[in-house]
């Protein structure tokens, strides 16, 4: 072996060297650049579910109270409780009797009133909680004149003003939060396709070569897709691993984050994290990729 064959071969090292240490840094830059925005958009989809979650739990919590008869007997109301915890539209119920009713009058007034009346005029009722779907002005309508058809009950009271109230603002609020949401999926896109796009700006000669010598846009594309979908998966396993820490750390300080941060909104979260990570990362590669197969030697020397 010649002594310039030894110098031919070292210096294809010396180059091959520094391209492969520099597709290598860019490759964990893209990572880092592409999780961090994933990790963003999935705190927006933890927050849109924790406003779902939260707003059912408002909505689970009014009272629908059910005022029965005075001439109603216990075994005749345990019926009516039974009859109700069969309808589709009640969560939970509570029966309140004639005693447990003159009980709390009694914490209220601070004395006992059938002293002074003579007997218990307080009647036995029924607390119901509606399940979240039918905690609105318009079902509660038909509920109210669905359970006054029945004889032993006398009266229903429900609070109306509060109910539209919250419901308006819950409404508000999670428009606000979807709004949010598509704004920075939209964001989230650009700033993807952007480091994607500068991923394959720096091979585009490379692209030209290939296409020079007889190779298909599909056979110049399929590295690029191929590394595009690792980038996805790897960016999107980094996003779901910081997310799930960020989690862990939340509920250690507040145990009670998981009534509303649920283990669906958890596994949704993730979904969309991977979902979004892989076809974002796949559609952009691909478009920029067939950008560049289009152009001609003299269009990629002016970019």
């Amino acid at each position: 072996m010649t002594n310039t064959e030894n110098e031919v071969r070292t210096r294809k090292r010396r180059i091959r060297k520094p391209r492969r240490h520099r597709i290598g840094l860019q490759g964990v830059t893209l990572c880092i650049s592409t999780a961090l925005v994933l990790v963003l958009l999935g705190l927006v989809v933890i927050t849109v579910g924790t406003a779902h979650n939260l707003s059912s739990k408002v909505k689970e919590n009014f009272i629908v109270t059910l005022m029965l008869g005075d001439d109603i007997t216990e075994s005749e109301a345990q019926a009516v409780c039974d009859q109700l915890r069969q309808r589709r539209y009640v969560n939970q119920l509570e029966y309140i009797s004639r005693e447990q009713a003159l009980e709390e009058g009694k914490k209220a007034l601070g004395a006992d009133p059938s002293e002074f009346v003579g007997v218990n005029f307080y009647p036995p009722s029924v607390e119901l909680q509606l399940n979240a779907d039918y905690a609105n002005s318009d079902s509660l309508k038909w509920i109210a004149a669905e359970l006054e058809k029945d004889t032993k009950v006398s009266e229903i009271t429900y609070p109306q003003d509060l109910i539209d109230s919250v419901n308006s603002t819950l409404r508000h609020v999670i428009l606000v939060l979807l709004i949010l949401a598509g704004l920075l999926a939209f964001i989230s896109f650009a700033l993807i396709n952007n480091t994607v796009r500068l991923s394959v700006y720096s091979r585009r000669f490379s692209i030209r070569t290939m296409k020079l010598v007889g190779a298909s846009w599909r056979f110049i594309r399929r590295p690029f897709m191929r590394r595009a979908l690792t980038l996805g998966v790897v960016s999107a396993i980094i996003a779901v691993i910081v997310i799930a820490i960020g989690l862990a750390v939340f509920y250690y300080h507040e145990p009670s984050m998981l009534d509303v941060v649920t283990p669906e909104v958890m596994a949704i979260t993730a979904i969309a994290i991977f979902f979004f990570g892989i076809c974002i990362t796949w559609l952009c590669s691909r478009l920029s990729v067939n950008k560049f197969l289009k152009m001609t030697a003299g269009e990629l020397y002016k970019i």
